[in-house]
This record gives structure tokens, C-alpha cells and sequence, in this order.
């Protein structure tokens, strides 16, 4: 069969994750809930970090570009998912697809990054307390922020390389919610084998080059904290990281299951792609809120300034 080029199809057909209408319906009341309370919550959280000039420190400025990411990477595909929830024929434009690829990739890249400078940072409170307002200075957090989105582009412009070289032939139904660069492997007739080696190894070496430095980073920081005497002092050093503990086990978890396995089109697939792309930026700002008491009392003041203009 004679392979037709990428550019000559229109659209691709997505698989969705129910043709059941009434299920539809209650996923799409589920969704849409969590996508309100995600934006709800990441934006109380750059409001609150922003007003209150207490949380004007390194560690809230990493979170507040943690919480811009995960708006950004929540918006990449649930919009698009409640709309096809909504919809008979679930389709997406070759465009719009390789856009979604691209997005995908710059947000959780740049997301992956920030969780490893976040580490590091933490690292430097904890390990080096006399010498951090030396260490991270705020030009540093910044250059530090904009490396991991030049990083993160720079991974992204490869993979979208990638599903530019992709012929594909009749099939169109890709066996998933979304758009991602494994679910469009099986729908080419071209030889991918270097493509999914080139994908693997992209993978490995932002996996690895943002997991190290966190491990290392812990591994360090747990010395440290074991090397307290006081209790109570173990207790506040380790209360300061149990939030990005959290948040890695949950995004790097769900991420490596997605990327490393091999594309089935199976439950596993959509709920590892549903707990990084959909859940995570939802529970990350509760999970910092709710375990920061930092968080919480700036959040009280900020709700108590907003009531007072109000009256």
C-alpha cells in the first residue's frame, strides 16, 4: 500500500476515553471541575506569592513559576478534552495535533527542570543556610528559570522534528485522549525505529538530567537533617521539602510510566497522561497551600485585605 505523506491528511481521529454518551457526560462534569478548581487554585497561588511581600524569597518565586506551568500545561489538552467529551466525532487538525506535541513537551520539559532548580534550592537552605541569600540571589533564580525554559524549547523543537518526519497511511484513530508523540507511532507506515530510539534517548537524558540533581540534592539534604539534634529541627527541615517530594513523586512517577512504556492504548496510557497533565497542576497548589504555613497564613492575610476593600 502506497504510504501517504503527513501533509496530505487533514485530521486524525481521537479515540477519547469513553463512547458511552452518558459516561461522557459525567466525565466531562469531572473534568471540567477539576480544570476550574486547577485555575482557581494556581492562580490563588501567584496572587497570593505576588501581594504578599513575606513570600518574596527564592523558594516561592520557583513556586509561582510552577504555578504558571502547570496553568499553561493543564490548558494544553483538558479544553480539548472536554470538548470532544461534548462531541460526536472527536477529531483534531494534523496542526493542531503537532502544536498540542509541541506544547506538551515545553511544559512538562520546563516543569521537569523547575522541580530539579526547586531541589536544588531547597538544597541550599537546608545544607548551606549562612551562604543562601548569597547563593540565590534573585538574578541567579531567574537565569535559573529561563535555562529551564531554553532547555525544555530546545527538547521540544527536537520531538516536533520528529513528528514532522512521520508518514502516515490510512490509519487515523489514535488510541488516545490527546496528542502525544508515542500514540502517533503506531499510525505510520514509515520505519520509526530510530525515531522511538531518538524519543527514548531524548527522554532518558531530561529524565535523568533533571532526577539526579534532585536526588542528589536529597540525598545531601537528608544528612543534613539527620545531623539535627533538636527534633523539633528535623521536623521543620523536613516539613520544607515534603511538598516538592509530593509533587516529584507525582509528576516524574505518572511522566516516566507514560514515556518509557510501550504505547498500547490502554487504560495505563490514559491514566498516567490523566495524572500528569490533569490531576498534578490541580493538586500542587493544595498540596503546597496545605502543607505551608507560610502558604496558608499569607493566603488568611490576602483574603483579609480583598474583604476589607470590598466593605
Amino acid at each position: 500500500m502506497a504510504c501517504r505523506n503527513h501533509s496530505t491528511i487533514t485530521e486524525f481521529v481521537l479515540l477519547g476515553l469513553s463512547d458511552d454518551p452518558h459516561i461522557e457526560a459525567l466525565l466531562f462534569v469531572f473534568f471540567l471541575g477539576i480544570y476550574i478548581l486547577t485555575v482557581t487554585g494556581n492562580l490563588m497561588l501567584l496572587l497570593v506569592i505576588r501581594a504578599d511581600s513575606r513570600l518574596h524569597t527564592p523558594m516561592y518565586f520557583f513556586l509561582s513559576n510552577l504555578s504558571f506551568l502547570d496553568l499553561c500545561f493543564s490548558s494544553v489538552t483538558v479544553p480539548k478534552l472536554l470538548k470532544d467529551l461534548l462531541s460526536e466525532k472527536k477529531t483534531i487538525s494534523v496542526e493542531g495535533c503537532l502544536t498540542q506535541v509541541f506544547f506538551v513537551f515545553i511544559t512538562a520539559g520546563t516543569e521537569a527542570f523547575l522541580l530539579s532548580v526547586m531541589a536544588y534550592d531547597r538544597y541550599a537552605a537546608i545544607c548551606h543556610p549562612l551562604l543562601y541569600g548569597q547563593v540565590m540571589s534573585s538574578q541567579f533564580c531567574v537565569k535559573l528559570v529561563l535555562i529551564s525554559w531554553c532547555l525544555a524549547s530546545f527538547n521540544s523543537v527536537v520531538i516536533l522534528l520528529l513528528a514532522l518526519t512521520l508518514d502516515f497511511c490510512e490509519a487515523q484513530t489514535i488510541q488516545h485522549y490527546t496528542c502525544e508523540l508515542p500514540s502517533l507511532f503506531p499510525l505510520s507506515c514509515s520505519d520509526i525505529s530510530i525515531n522511538i530510539d531518538i524519543l527514548i534517548c531524548s527522554i532518558l537524558l531530561h529524565g535523568l538530567g533533571t532526577f539526579l540533581p534532585i536526588f542528589f540534592s536529597y540525598a545531601r539534604i537528608v544528612s543534613t537533617i539527620l545531623s539535627i539534634s533538636s527534633t523539633s529541627g528535623r521536623s521543620k527541615a523536613f516539613s520544607t521539602c515534603s511538598s516538592h517530594l509530593i509533587a516529584v513523586t507525582l509528576f516524574f512517577g505518572s511522566g516516566l510510566i507514560r514515556y518509557l512504556m510501550p504505547t498500547s492504548g490502554s487504560s495505563l496510557d490514559m491514566l498516567s497522561s490523566l495524572q500528569y497533565s490533569a490531576v498534578t497542576p490541580l493538586l500542587n497548589p493544595l498540596i503546597y497551600s496545605l502543607k505551608n504555613q507560610e502558604v496558608k497564613a499569607a493566603v488568611r492575610r490576602t483574603l483579609g485585605k480583598i474583604l476589607h476593600y470590598l466593605r
